[in-house]
């Protein structure tokens, strides 16, 4: 596809490496005949393994135009002696900001229920219920639970507090700075029993991948609301669907997602158009939402008769699991 240079301003590596090639979106198979025998390789959402660095010999640095490290294999870069570099902090206030948009989506209900209540000409109503308006939920006096507490949980964090939520915080390491966060460091059950809400944002490691699973959902707080905009290997998806429907769970928001296959057979069906107010899209209740993936290459957004067919062949298809009481999803796609 044509390239767009977007946002990222290259020209310091131009400046140092005149001669740049750049692609706009690689599949999966383009990934090795595009390195080919490149020394220096920028990407964001392409896979390097064994089998990639065993056919890119040329290859000696890799630079993700990221945080996470997920689509390297890094013991394998370490055996081809290719060093990897990665951007730390540049999301911290987008994904906090993230965060409590999907949560203010769902206590709030400050979606497109209320621009579905105005087109219809109602500029008030006497059945709020019949709009899904109810209920709403005051974030005043709840606890907010955090795992991870690296910068954008710490970010989290301080809106959290902002909102008048007392915040709980499950974290690896606790440092001597954080004691002026106003925040109280517990251990994981006590994460899960106390929260109202728990909002993920650690990477996705072995002792973290399942993180929460049928047995810590039963753990937590009747009712509790789950955000999770860091890695969808941290959710156990199906348990998290199975938790909405008994009611151990009121909400789930997510922007990464762990199974693919609704998306592979998004893709292969080529891009869908994008509506311009389209952020996000949502499932209501009894209204199963479309899984998304984080590599395959076609847009992210499903809407119109697209989505409706698709939520239609979910149905029919008997798949229960993917029925959410509320359910965000938005995907970001680049090389």
């Amino acid at each position: 596809m044509p390239y767009s240079r977007g946002d990222l301003d290259w020209s310091g590596v131009e400046a140092l490496v005149p001669d740049v090639t750049r692609y706009g979106r690689t599949a999966p198979e383009e990934v090795v005949p595009r390195i080919g025998d490149a020394e220096i390789v920028f990407l964001n959402k392409c896979r390097i393994d064994e089998t990639v660095l065993a056919r890119c010999p040329k290859l000696r640095w890799v630079g993700i135009i990221a945080t996470g490290t997920d689509n390297l294999d890094l013991q394998a870069c370490r055996r081809h002696g290719v060093a990897v570099a990665n951007v730390p902090g540049y999301s911290t206030h987008s994904v906090a900001q993230m965060t409590f948009s999907l949560l203010l989506a769902i206590c709030q209900c400050a979606d497109r229920r209320y621009d579905s209540l105005v087109q219809d000409g109602r500029w008030r109503t006497e059945d709020p219920a019949a709009y899904r308006l109810l209920p709403q939920v005051e974030l005043l006096g709840k606890t907010f639970g955090i795992y991870g507490y690296g910068s954008i949980g710490r970010q989290t964090a301080r809106i959290a507090r902002a909102f008048g939520m007392d915040v709980l915080v499950c974290a690896r390491t606790v440092r001597p700075e954080y004691a002026a966060d106003g925040v109280e460091f517990v251990d994981f059950d006590a994460l899960l029993a106390r929260s109202d809400v728990l909002s993920l944002h650690c990477p996705a490691t072995p002792a973290t991948r399942g993180l929460v699973n049928a047995d810590s959902l039963a753990r937590a707080k009747p009712g509790m609301i789950l955000l999770n905009t860091a890695r969808g290997a941290l959710v156990d998806e199906q348990a998290v669907a199975d938790a909405l429907k008994n009611g151990q769970l009121a909400f789930y928001g997510a922007d990464a997602f762990w199974h693919r296959a609704a998306a592979a057979e998004k893709s292969a069906a080529g891009p869908a158009q994008r509506p311009a107010d389209a952020a996000h899209r949502m499932g209501h209740q009894r209204s199963p939402a479309a899984a998304d993936g984080h590599y395959h290459q076609q847009p992210a957004h499903m809407a119109g008769w697209r989505r409706r067919e698709h939520c239609e062949r979910i149905k029919n298809n008997g798949n229960a699991a993917w029925t959410f009481p509320l359910f965000f999803s938005s995907g970001y796609r680049s090389l």
